[in-house]
């Protein structure tokens, strides 16, 4: 598995890892799933327009649609708008939601809370912009994968710390939680350390892009496990994967979210490994995964499950 994929931590650039990570990206195995509508646009953020990508769900019933503000995943460091296109497709359809999907800055050029202040920016336009956009803004929800899923844990705490936008929703693929000075205490982390396409010692490299120093690693909105309380927060799903480094981390904050009153959920996807959530076209397991957090995601932002 690991062969198919450039190792990162070779790299002592993260440019070059990005061009070699580009020229080795497959062309998708099936067309991307058709939306209603897809749309380019620039939003202001904190250090300059922040490009987003925003999509419109196909056969839905009409009428304002719940919204999802995205964050792909890619260590902080690597991926874009472009290679999580087919992602955002499967939510906007799966849960019949407009899709905001946020291309945030990336380390190490930018480097921590950098990707989080984008983010939350971009949330805010979301919410600010709603009825522009179809939403309603009483059902915005943020969702990502790994360092998105990273990022949603953080745009979460950040919008219950600073006063909004009023969020119902948190779903998370695999997230990286923990970048502390214990993050590789979890058994996840020594078990699955290599041969399930991320491994341990790339996610060290990602990891030293991202942050100033060390004492980043222990701020709650680095570390969201870190996070004196997690009460207040809004609902949450976290879909893990048994052959994941991460896995342990990602199950042990839903624990932590239930522990402080939050409603949370995990699946965690039997035989599945670190970026499988995307693979639907070849996955059985990405496409039942997705199957089961997009029906919790309906059944929350719309009241009823899938298809009542």
């Amino acid at each position: 598995m690991e062969g198919t994929f450039p190792r990162v931590e070779t790299f002592t650039d993260a440019a070059e890892a990005r061009r070699a990570i580009e020229e080795t990206r497959p062309e998708p195995a099936v067309e991307p799933p058709p939306v209603a509508r897809v749309e380019n646009r620039t939003i202001p953020g904190p250090a300059g327009d922040i490009p987003v990508r925003v999509y419109w769900p196909a056969g839905s019933r009409g009428g304002v649609l719940p919204g999802i503000v995205f964050f792909h995943g890619g260590g902080w460091v690597i991926c874009d708008l472009d290679s999580h296109d087919g992602q955002c497709r499967a939510f906007a359809n799966g849960v019949d939601a407009v899709v905001v999907s946020v291309d945030y800055r990336l380390a190490p050029e930018t480097k921590f809370p950098g990707a989080v202040d984008d983010c939350l920016a971009a949330t805010r336009w979301v919410a600010e912009h709603a009825a522009e956009l179809g939403i309603d803004a009483a059902r915005l929800a943020v969702a990502g994968d790994s360092a998105g899923g990273n990022l949603t844990a953080a745009v979460a705490l950040r919008a219950r710390d600073e006063g909004g936008p009023a969020l119902v929703y948190q779903a998370m693929v695999y997230p990286a939680i923990d970048s502390s000075a214990t993050r590789n205490d979890y058994p996840s982390k020594t078990e699955n350390a290599s041969g399930y396409f991320l491994t341990r010692e790339s996610m060290e490299w990602y990891r030293t892009q991202y942050l100033r120093d060390e004492a980043d690693g222990d701020h709650p909105y680095c570390s969201p496990l870190l996070a004196p309380s997690l009460a207040g927060l809004p609902a949450a799903f976290v879909v893990t994967a048994e052959f994941d480094p991460l896995r342990d981390e990602g199950e042990e904050y839903a624990r932590r979210l239930v522990a402080a009153g939050v409603s949370a959920e995990v699946y965690r996807a039997p035989g599945m490994f670190h970026g499988f959530f995307g693979m639907d076209a070849i996955l059985d397991g990405a496409k039942q995964a997705q199957a089961i957090l997009f029906d919790a995601m309906r059944a929350a932002l719309h009241g009823a499950p899938a298809g009542a």
